[in-house]
């Protein structure tokens, strides 16, 4: 127990005369509490009932307990979540009860003690991160499986680099390293990291580590930085991160892609070993090997069932049902054409029997009309006017009518188409005076 002004005055009193119970009591009240002292102890038993105006529970050590209260109120307000088993820190007054004969430590202010309030900050810190899904298994990232280019954010000088270096030399030479020296201890640690993390995904590696050697909590606390969570967070690179030694957990480490208990262990999470992408691409080669091998030989055998099919081997099986179809439609086709013939042959005269039988009936009306009109066709035919005497004269290439002595001129010759034949002329001379023409 720590006490802090511890002022009081001797009790005034005759030396004879005796105190009550109540009296004795009353002094004892007065005198506690005008004490007020800070405590450090461990809580042994807790009793925080919803509905209770106040909190109640016992510290002790390994000697003694005290029974503490504290008000709803200043409890909330002091923001610390107590439970069993935790070392706290409370200063406040002693208060006793005369009725009950009991005494209690009114608790005014409540921390948590040395290394404890630590852990409570940064235990408070990844509640709230983890509501806000920063640390959601389903926003994290792979790792490349071949990096090409890996950036590492640490200490310059501290030994964690060196382990990367040499764990990445020995594992994977091919990479390209990029390291970030920044402070990962001390005040402004957390900044200075922050900043190296943004000047790494800058360089647009493929992977960032962000990495430092062990130490004490103190030590790591810059990784539980509340900034530094969220950069990480938002970095566009995978973060993988390899922070103190295999029991230490920071924030980073809850927010990262990919959380390593060492530095070492990080480089080798990052970098396969040349031995095992060797064997890697042994095994490759040998499973395509036999995944050939096999598919040559399925395709061999499955090629050999397909030439054994009958229909590669007998001509008959591909065309057998087609020409069977073929001679049946012929035959058929045999029978049907005589029969038709037949059919037709006597559907014909029959109808040739009814064509005669209606012949009479159906043209006499009409003889009588033809035979008038074949007779004044005969009038007008060309060849009956030439069988009376008529003439036709015509030019010489028989398809112009001469209708005009004007269209002659002594010497042209002519055709003259008469009843029965052609008479070719020359003209001599030409006369346009019909009438007289007709009288000589």
């Amino acid at each position: 127990m720590s006490v802090q002004n511890f002022e009081t005055s001797p009790v005034s009193t005759d030396g004879y005369e005796p105190l009550s119970v109540t009296q004795a009591m009353n002094l004892v009240k007065r005198t506690l509490e005008g004490i007020s002292v800070t405590v450090v102890g461990e809580v042994s038993e807790l009793s925080d009932k919803r509905g209770y105006k106040a909190v109640y529970f016992t510290l002790s050590d390994d000697a003694a307990k005290m029974s503490c209260l504290i008000w709803r109120n200043v409890y909330e307000a002091c923001d610390v979540e107590l439970r069993t088993g935790m070392l706290v820190e409370v200063r406040g007054t002693f208060s006793a009860y005369p009725a009950r004969g009991s005494m209690n430590f009114s608790v005014r202010e409540i921390r948590v003690a040395g290394e404890g309030d630590l852990r409570l900050r940064v235990a408070l810190l990844a509640k709230k991160l983890e509501k806000e899904g920063l640390m959601d298994p389903s926003r994290k990232r792979p790792i490349p499986e071949l990096p090409q280019k890996i950036a590492i954010v640490t200490s310059p000088r501290g030994k964690a680099i060196h382990d990367c270096l040499r764990t990445l030399r020995r594992r994977y030479p091919l990479g390209e390293v990029l390291i970030c020296g920044v402070a990962v201890e001390g005040v402004g640690a957390a900044a200075e990291i922050c900043k190296g993390l943004r000047v790494a995904e800058d360089a647009r590696p493929d992977v960032i580590m962000l990495v430092r050697g062990g130490g004490s909590y103190e030590d790591l606390m810059p990784f539980n930085d509340e900034q530094l969570a969220r950069q990480i967070a938002a970095c566009s690179v995978p973060v993988v991160t390899g922070i103190g030694h295999e029991p230490d957990n920071s924030i980073a480490d809850m927010v990262a892609d990919v959380r390593c208990s060492t530095p070492t262990a990080a480089a080798e999470a990052i970098a396969p070993s040349s031995d095992e992408l060797l064997s890697r691409v042994n095994n490759d080669g040998m499973r395509l090997a036999n995944a050939l091998s096999s598919s040559m030989v399925r395709s061999s055998h499955r090629l050999t069932r397909i030439e054994d099919r009958p229909i590669f081997r007998d001509l008959n099986v591909l065309l057998g049902m087609r020409f069977l179809a073929l001679d049946t439609a012929s035959d058929r086709l045999t029978l049907a054409i005589p029969d038709a013939l037949a059919k037709d042959s006597q559907k014909l005269g029959y109808l040739g029997e009814r064509l005669a039988r209606v012949k009479t009936t159906v043209f006499a009306p009409f003889e009588r009309s033809l035979g008038l009109a074949a007779s004044r066709l005969q009038d007008l035919s060309p060849l009956a006017i030439l069988q009376r005497g008529f003439a036709v004269a015509m030019q010489e290439d028989e398809k112009t009518i001469i209708k005009s002595v004007e269209t002659l001129n002594a010497g042209d010759d002519i055709h003259v188409l008469v009843a029965d034949g052609s008479i070719f002329c020359t003209v001599t001379g030409t006369r346009k005076d019909l009438t007289r023409a007709l009288e000589e």
